[in-house]
C-alpha cells in the first residue's frame, strides 16, 4: 500500500495555507476534505475561520492528533512548517504542486516523513 493510500484513510487533516477566497486551493481544499467526512483543520494566521470552519495559527495549536498535512504555501513558508509536523509527531504530509523544493524534500528525508507529492483535491473530486 502507497502512503497515498495509507493517509487518505485518515481523519485528522491539517491545511497549511488555508484561504478564505473560494477560487484558491486553500479554500477548495478545506472544502473537499469537510464534504468527504474529514475532520479540517485549516492553518492560517491571518483567518478567523474558512468555509464555517475555526481556523488555527499553527499545527501548535490545535488539540486533537493530527494524522496528516496538506501544505499549500510557498516552499519557503512550508520549510518552516516541517520541523513543526514532526515535532507533533505527523507522520504524512501531502505536498500540492507549486509547494515543492529541493530544501523541502531534504527536510522531509530529514525528519523521515511519509510524503506524497500530489493533490487532494483532485483525487477527491
Amino acid at each position: 500500500m502507497s502512503y497515498k493510500d495509507e493517509s487518505i484513510k485518515l481523519k485528522n487533516w491539517a491545511v497549511v495555507g488555508a484561504s478564505d477566497n473560494k477560487d484558491k486551493f486553500g479554500y477548495k481544499i478545506v472544502k473537499v476534505l469537510n464534504d468527504n467526512d474529514y475532520n479540517v483543520f485549516p492553518i492560517n494566521p491571518r483567518l478567523e475561520e474558512v468555509d464555517g470552519i475555526k481556523c488555527y495559527n499553527s499545527i501548535n495549536d490545535i488539540a486533537e492528533k493530527i494524522d496528516v498535512v496538506d501544505i499549500v504555501v510557498r516552499p519557503e513558508i512550508g520549510q518552516k512548517v516541517i520541523p513543526e509536523i514532526a515535532d507533533n509527531n505527523i507522520e504524512y504530509i501531502w505536498l500540492q504542486p507549486g509547494t515543492r523544493s529541493d530544501e523541502i524534500d531534504e527536510l522531509t528525508e530529514k525528519f523521515n516523513l511519509k510524503v506524497i507529492k500530489d493533490c487532494i483535491y483532485a483525487t477527491l473530486i
